[in-house]
């Protein structure tokens, strides 16, 4: 009776494998559902707040790539209702810390503005740093796994660290 079960638990386990090339294959943009827990307007200000994470330089930044929609995705199919509630706090507390310091909304900051508020949110009650913790891994996440990234930063090695005997000793 152990036999079969084993003999089961294997063959699922092999289907599965079999599956996982197609299934960790790089995210697009245009791939992510658009169903959200987060307004219009929230989720436009996300867009800032990831792209003020991850500014553009001489590759594209962070909204550009469409990391937004990630994160969003991640925290609407893979958390809570409470950690989902408590993002969408933290998102009003991005809004209404660059209103009540600067008095501009977190959009017209210059970066540095923007990298004091979300610093301030980081150094500030737990679940603030929950918050910005969340974000910022989701962030990198998206980011890292994007499509820019792995087709044109990343570069595949079959065989990293190579081995390489006969090298002249100075």
């Amino acid at each position: 009776m152990e036999r079969r079960k084993a003999i089961k638990g294997l063959a699922l386990t092999m289907g599965a494998l079999a599956g996982l090339p197609a299934w960790a294959k790089s995210w697009k943009p245009s791939e992510l559902p658009t169903q959200s827990f987060l307004k219009l307007d929230q989720a436009e200000l996300l867009s800032v707040i990831v792209e003020a994470i991850i500014p553009k330089t001489d590759i594209p930044g962070a909204a550009e790539i469409g990391v937004d929609k990630f994160v969003l995705t991640m925290v609407t199919d893979c958390y809570d209702e409470k950690t989902q509630a408590n993002f969408k706090r933290g998102v009003d507390k991005v809004a209404s810390e660059s209103s009540a310091k600067f008095g501009k909304s977190f959009a017209s900051l210059t970066q540095a503005q923007k990298l004091q508020i979300l610093e301030g949110l980081q150094a500030g009650s737990s679940d603030d740093k929950a918050f910005m913790s969340l974000l910022k891994n989701h962030t990198i996440q998206g980011f890292m796994n994007s499509e820019y990234v792995m087709t044109n930063i990343t570069h595949y090695e079959m065989i990293p660290a190579r081995y390489h005997g006969c090298v002249p000793v100075k």
